[in-house]
């Protein structure tokens, strides 16, 4: 059975994320049509052309009990897009959707471009008890490489997924509350972590990590530890990394 309690569609929307924040009701969804001024990490922002893309927000429970693993919540949001958009592809392209840590989706048949980011908030908790947070993503579906902001940039279509945004919203939707699910219970955890390593394309991998001070920290990345940080192996030894710490960890070969 879905928990998903209410799902609007709005025809415009500055931020999606922004909306569900000023009013966070744990299992409800807003998605618009056109996204006016999409938010993502580190306060960037964009726009994407009316009816070619999914702007999408989820507000889920964090239970006080699992609030030190909520640095795994960026992480499963980007694996439940990644399984949906893998679902939708079906046989022999199902394989092309990977992640780039934390939370990237990114399609290795297309020079490794990225096709939905995530940014993942956690509200202001109206008082004692369990908390929620705001899972926001944005899948590009039908945009053409024109319309696209950057070049590292593809859409479904591209890469020759035909699918309607309907379709991505409901399968989005399902493995959300499937890999919430699990994250909310300790003893799935260990699923979890192993199917977001089975699909992290960074692991492996010679990454740059570009830290806020504009320092870049050149490793190879070796594995995701319990909290969901990266581990790079560097010539001075490993060194750990949590998400809200990088501003890119940018893959170099």
């Amino acid at each position: 059975m879905s928990p998903w309690l209410d799902v609007r569609v709005r025809d415009a929307v500055g931020s999606t994320n922004a909306e569900l924040l000023a009013d966070p009701r744990p299992w409800h969804v807003l998605t618009t049509d056109h996204q006016q001024a999409g938010r993502g990490r580190l306060a960037r922002s964009w726009e994407t052309p009316a009816g070619t893309a999914v702007a999408l927000s989820a507000c889920v429970p964090v239970p006080s009990a699992r609030m030190p693993d909520a640095g795994w919540l960026p992480l499963l949001t980007g694996l439940a897009v990644r399984d949906a958009l893998a679902s939708l592809a079906g046989p022999g392209r199902a394989e092309a959707f990977v992640l780039k840590w934390p939370n990237d989706v990114l399609v290795a048949t297309d020079d490794d471009r990225k096709v939905c980011g995530v940014l993942c908030e956690l509200a202001p908790a109206p008082g004692p008890g369990d908390g929620v947070a705001v899972l926001g993503l944005g899948i590009n579906v039908h945009q053409t490489r024109e319309q696209l902001p950057v070049e590292t940039a593809t859409s479904l279509q591209l890469c020759g997924v035909e699918v309607g945004r309907e379709d991505v919203v409901v399968a989005v939707l399902r493995a959300l509350a499937h890999r919430h699910g699990q994250w909310a219970t300790p003893s799935r955890m260990p699923a979890l972590r192993a199917d977001y390593t089975a699909a992290c394309a960074t692991l492996g991998r010679e990454v740059d990590i570009h830290l806020p001070s504009g320092a870049v920290e050149p490793g190879r990345a070796v594995r995701v530890d319990g909290a969901g940080r990266l581990v790079i192996r560097t010539a001075g030894g490993e060194r750990t990394h949590a998400a809200g710490d990088v501003v890119h960890a940018r893959l170099s070969g």
